[in-house]
């Protein structure tokens, strides 16, 4: 499958077309509306998340909520379209550092600012949330499922590694800040509230994990089919991440290669398995059938309240940069778009393998293939 979006931040709408989405998959409107719900949600996050309530509306490529092979088409609406008509056209000449304004500016010979800010602004990933959850319905009927977490916002950090279960995930989901320690949650929240009254921002990291992946996904035969390759191009196009790894990727510089690579073991009921999980479930650019895992690194938004030192781009005189409303930390939200994207690349990943066009077709393969696999 594939997406494209369309839309601004203070526009009517945001929209979207997936193609090469498979005929029969059930898609559920509240599952769709739940995971938009997801990414507004986090504490740190703005007053805008007040006013907007995303909900989809399909246009085309479903009958009766099941697909049916045409592109899906849907669209959903930014509430905060009426409050900002007027804003729209006032010209802004002081970019932000840190953002794409003034790189856009001399890209597309803009005069001002503000046709940047709407497309560039992270409220695009709305829209790719959303075809992230065609993508998990879709995934969902293989068994795959996709979880995020976050573990480390304005350098406090999660201090054991993190093995997700019925009863921590349940804990992460009614997290504010998606946390799986409390007392990191409390500490969190008073750095986020003093960022916020200092006029500054937090950034911070966040772990995606799918499990129940099969092993064959992807490939090493052309570069750009690696899977690690496509799911770390994917969660870095998500504004503001500046680094991703797969598994323990960050570690590998400190430790040896007995050390970091996963020693491989077989039994007739486990087939080939390993003990620990340090690739993160890929090894040559393909799945190995253990849970898929990706760190990401989020910097601080760069609106802030207090503004930075900037250069009016009409007047080149020194200026401070805008300050617009903004959120003071958005890790937690991150995290959804990221679960998001790596469901888009999964779906598609499952699609090279097992077949495109129908989900009865694809799962008589997934079924042959496993049969396939415990025969080895």
């Amino acid at each position: 499958m594939r997406f494209l979006t369309a839309g601004e931040s203070h526009g009517k709408s945001l929209v979207g077309i997936v193609d090469d989405f498979p005929s029969g998959v059930t898609i559920d409107q509240n599952f769709i509306n739940q995971q938009l719900k997801r990414r507004q949600s986090g504490y740190g996050r703005g007053q805008r998340m007040d006013i907007e309530e995303d909900t989809v509306e399909f246009l085309s490529g479903l009958n009766k909520g099941v697909s049916t092979g045409n592109p899906i088409s849907f669209l959903i609406a930014n509430l905060d379209w009426k409050n900002w008509k007027n804003n729209k056209e006032k010209p802004i000449y002081n970019p932000r550092p840190g953002h794409a304004d003034l790189n856009g500016v001399i890209k597309y010979h803009l005069k001002g600012i503000r046709d940047v800010i709407e497309r560039s602004s992270a409220r695009e990933t709305a829209a790719r949330v959303c075809a992230g959850a065609l993508a998990r319905e879709f995934l969902s009927g293989l068994g795959i499922n996709i979880y995020s977490y976050v573990d480390n916002i304005g350098g406090i950090t999660v201090k054991q590694p993190v093995s997700m279960n019925v009863e921590l995930w349940a804990q992460i989901e009614n997290s504010e800040l998606r946390v799986p320690d409390k007392d990191m949650e409390s500490k969190i929240k008073l750095k986020i509230k003093s960022a916020g009254q200092q006029g500054d921002t937090l950034g911070g990291s966040f772990k995606v994990l799918a499990t129940n992946v099969p092993p064959g996904l992807g490939t090493y035969s052309q570069w750009d089919k690696r899977l690690d390759g496509m799911l770390a191009q994917h969660v870095m196009s998500i504004p503001a991440i500046k680094a991703v790894e797969v598994g323990d990727g960050f570690d590998a510089r400190n430790i040896s290669g007995t050390e970091f690579h996963d020693e491989i073991f077989y039994s007739k009921t486990k087939q080939f398995y390993r003990k620990t999980n340090h690739c993160g479930g890929i090894e040559g650019g393909i799945s190995n059938g253990q849970d898929i895992i990706l760190g990401a690194v989020m910097k601080p938004i760069p609106t802030t309240t207090r503004g930075l030192k900037s250069v009016n781009i009409k007047t080149k005189q020194p200026e401070i940069s805008l300050k617009e409303r903004s959120d003071v930390c958005a890790v937690p939200s991150a995290s959804i778009v990221a679960e998001a994207m790596m469901a888009i690349v999964l779906a598609g990943a499952v699609q090279d393998k097992f077949g495109r066009d129908s989900m009865e077709e694809i799962l008589k393969s997934y079924n042959h293939w496993k049969k396939y696999y415990r025969s080895i």
